[in-house]
């Protein structure tokens, strides 16, 4: 049933995330490079889960045996997890700072990104990304699974609550401003109303609603962080910042027409996937060969 809700549009979501990477690249190559270099452990494994799910989707159904099915289940499970886990890890470690020297290159090792904010933010991800797939369950289940989505959803979101207002107050605390206050509260009025909706079973509403606890938390994150992009905890000037980092403006230019121009496209075919597969689905719907 989970993997029937997410079979239309999984593959297309995560193109958004190789994009992301792609675009960090061209927009923004020193904060590229000293990123993927220095976090290239956790990336690396966000990497190969992204890989493993990939391939677990499909093979899960091409052989009936409940071991070969169950194997699966648990990669797709765990190659989920991780990877919600250490991109919190990563924004945490890039608002906190990192050990940046003079050449912008990376000179701490793995166990200085394991700090306890940085940690607090990969339990606030988890959490948060949980309580938004079980709210997306709910909305496009029937029966028991539905209902059983629903309470997962209100046990996790509280779990998601008091993780994501201690963490959004300590980097408020720590190097907020007015701009990151306003949205923290739009990210914790938010995530208080979802949990609203999902009580009274609009989850409809809920999943809108925990989508934008997830927008609100990251504008904050960046608007903490502005003018930087990526501070360094040795010397504040060797911080990389938006005008030291990226690219030329005559590729900024390009790449902002190419942008304006693909992306309301994409928007549109996708919005399209989401509504022809907009349906509630039951376990009457699918194929008795594949449990």
């Amino acid at each position: 049933m989970l993997i029937n809700t997410v079979g239309p549009v999984w593959d297309g979501n995560e193109v958004w995330l190789l994009t992301a990477g792609g675009a960090t690249f061209a927009a923004f190559p020193e904060w590229y490079a000293t990123l993927f270099s220095g976090f290239y452990l956790p990336l690396l494994l966000i990497l190969v889960c992204l890989i493993v799910r990939g391939v677990a989707f499909e093979y899960r159904a091409k052989r009936p045996e409940e071991s070969w099915q169950r194997n699966w289940e648990h990669a797709i499970f765990w190659t989920s997890l991780l990877p919600a886990f250490l991109w919190g890890v990563a924004f945490g470690n890039i608002v906190r700072g990192v050990k940046i020297d003079q050449d912008f290159e990376y000179v701490g090792g793995v166990g200085d990104l394991l700090n306890p904010y940085a940690l607090l933010g990969g339990l606030v991800t988890l959490t948060l990304f949980t309580f938004h797939g079980a709210v997306f369950t709910a909305l496009k289940t029937v029966g028991d699974i539905r209902e059983r989505a629903r309470q997962l959803a209100t046990k996790v979101g509280l779990a998601t609550a008091v993780c994501a207002l201690v963490f959004l107050l300590w980097t408020q605390v720590e190097s907020g401003d007015g701009k990151s206050l306003v949205a923290l509260v739009v990210a914790v009025a938010a995530l208080v109303a979802a949990l609203v909706a999902n009580q009274a079973g609009r989850e409809g509403w809920s999943f809108a609603l925990s989508g934008l606890t997830i927008v609100a938390a990251v504008a904050m994150l960046f608007l903490t962080l502005f003018p930087n992009v990526m501070p360094s905890s040795l010397d504040a000037d060797w911080s990389l910042t938006v005008t030291n980092a990226s690219s030329s403006p005559y590729t900024l230019k390009i790449m902002t027409w190419c942008a304006g121009l693909a992306t309301p496209v994409v928007l549109v075919y996708q919005g399209w996937t989401y509504w022809v597969f907009r349906k509630r689905i039951g376990t009457q719907h699918i194929a008795e060969a594949v449990h």
